[in-house]
């Protein structure tokens, strides 16, 4: 599930599951009429939930070797299953070139005669170019900006104490990058105000700050991600709507400064030093010269796609699309002695209720033919999903329905979600309807409605792979099991899904896309369906 923050408290999901992991659901529900559902069973969920989102995949970041390895096991477990490659050139790939932006280490920045190592000595707070010669000015504290003249000058300013969550307690929201990476922009922002041209943070030894300037550095140095000809990116019509209902600043999963947003947008050059800089600030005639620069180069990443053949020729070109994503955050900073950013439920878990329902599909197809892609670099900002609804492997008009599922593994045994059911979201009523006959026939979830509203804060609609497709005028639904609060941190780890709800989940997806496949029409797309408002 891709982040957006936004500046509002997260209210996570009731009764997350505890860890270890089986509910008291049942994982094989009866349900007449649907084929497959005893092949989808707990023994091959469990297997592959804990290869995929295990240690040994290290996170699986886009980008990175450890992204290339998932993929290979997705397409590997994919022709186990016996789906038929549906990628390029006759292959269960599709390759597509992911174009990275960062500073570059090549940076020179010079503090009181002092030169600085890019990330190791310094964390840039804001992705700009900068060419600057200047004298620095120290300002004791924020009381003080008003009376220090640091109009033109470098300003530096140390960094107060500020207690933040406990190592055990790290959640996306509050956390101690995120509240301190702010604090320093809030300082930055503030002498940029009054005049300074370039800011200097100094860290003040405490060590959650310490802690938070290595945090920020592995964050930011990553860079921005993108693809040069996919349209929109992902959450734009989120964000402006949260901006514009709230007074809110929204930001995405690559903004620099990481998971605490950016409510403190800083518009000159501002650097974060660490504590041993303090006396080389304050030094009578230190200067700050700094030349930062940012270099572009492109990483591939890739989907992997694979068919089941439908039994009906007459609808051999109307395909039911499972979607899911295979990449998560890959191995970060350290908290609480891990380092490694798992994912399990975000998105281990559909990647492997998607290879579950294939072998269904394999054993059993349905008349018209099924369609899985396991899409790349989501957390990018949905860039895989985004790169095949501009570059098909089948026509776009043939897609007939999109299932898509972004963590289903996590809290209350008996409760999950559909998103894609309330307008403005609601593009089929076909659709939607074969989602909850499904539920009642077999899976009976008692549905959570809030967050599938528009006005909900988090803007959960447009945070997953089904929304390049529904802006495409496809029919489209997501489900979920909602946020918890390891969601992305580390402790997001296989031991802690429930097997049996993950095996439910999976069931009614299949159960849903065989209602759609058999069904005499494809999906109804609601006269006037227009996402963006």
């Amino acid at each position: 599930m891709r982040r957006f923050i936004v500046p509002v408290s997260i209210a996570f999901a009731a009764g997350c599951s505890s860890t270890g992991t089986t509910s008291s659901t049942s994982a094989s529900p009866s349900g007449g009429g649907y084929p497959g559902l005893g092949d989808i069973t707990q023994a091959d969920i469990r297997r592959d939930i804990f290869a995929l989102g295990g240690d040994a995949m290290r996170g699986r970041e886009a980008g990175t070797l450890d992204e290339m390895r998932a993929t290979g096991w997705v397409q590997e477990r994919a022709r186990e299953a016996g789906l038929q490659p549906a990628g390029d050139d006759g292959t269960f790939f599709q390759w597509w070139p992911m174009r990275r932006t960062r500073l570059s280490q090549n940076s020179q920045i010079v503090v009181g005669g002092k030169s600085l190592q890019l990330w190791k000595d310094a964390v840039v707070l804001n992705n700009q170019f900068a060419n600057v010669d200047l004298p620095i000015v120290f300002v004791s504290s924020t009381s003080a900006i008003a009376s220090t003249d640091v109009r033109g000058k470098a300003a530096a300013i140390e960094l107060t104490d500020t207690t933040t969550q406990a190592l055990e307690q790290f959640t996306i929201r509050g956390n101690f990058q995120g509240v301190i990476a702010n604090m320093a922009r809030a300082r930055a922002a503030a002498l940029a105000q009054a005049g300074a041209a370039a800011v200097i943070v100094i860290s003040n030894g405490a060590q959650n700050i310490e802690t938070a300037f290595d945090a920020t550095a592995a964050v930011s140095s990553r860079g921005t991600y993108g693809i040069d000809s996919a349209g929109a990116p992902a959450g734009t019509f989120a964000r402006q709507a949260q901006q514009a209902g709230r007074g809110g600043n929204a930001a995405g999963a690559n903004a620099g400064g990481g998971r605490g947003g950016r409510g403190n947008a800083v518009a000159v050059p501002t650097i974060w030093v660490r504590r041993d800089m303090l006396d080389a600030v304050r030094a009578p005639s230190a200067r700050l010269t700094a030349v930062i620069f940012s270099e572009t180069f492109q990483y591939p990443s890739g989907n992997v796609i694979g068919l089941v053949k439908g039994t009906d020729p007459r609808l051999a070109n109307e395909y039911v699309l499972f979607s899911g994503h295979q990449d998560h955050d890959g191995t970060r900073y350290n908290v609480a002695g891990d380092s490694i950013w798992n994912g399990a439920d975000d998105n281990a878990t559909v990647s492997v209720a998607l290879l579950a329902a294939a072998r269904a599909f394999v054993k059993h197809p349905a008349p018209r033919p099924v369609l899985f892609v396991w899409h790349g670099a989501e957390e990018r900002g949905l860039l895989g999903s985004r790169w095949f609804v501009g570059h098909p492997t089948v026509p776009i008009s043939q897609i007939v329905a999109v299932l898509n599922g972004d963590m289903i593994g996590r809290n209350n045994p008996d409760s999950a979600a559909l998103l894609g059911v309330q307008p403005p979201h609601r593009n089929s009523n076909a659709l939607v309807d074969a989602a909850l006959r499904a539920n009642n026939d077999i899976t009976r979830f008692k549905l959570d409605t809030l967050w599938d509203k528009a006005t909900h804060s988090e803007g959960w609609y447009f945070r997953s792979d089904h929304l390049p497709y529904a802006r495409a005028n496809v029919p489209a639904v997501m489900f979920s099991t909602l946020l918890h609060p390891d969601y992305h941190t580390p402790r997001d780890n296989p031991d802690r899904i429930d097997i049996a709800k993950l095996t439910k989940m999976s069931q009614w997806m299949y159960a849903t896309a065989w209602i759609v496949a058999n069904a005499k029409e494809r999906p109804d797309l609601i006269p006037g369906f227009k996402l963006e408002r």
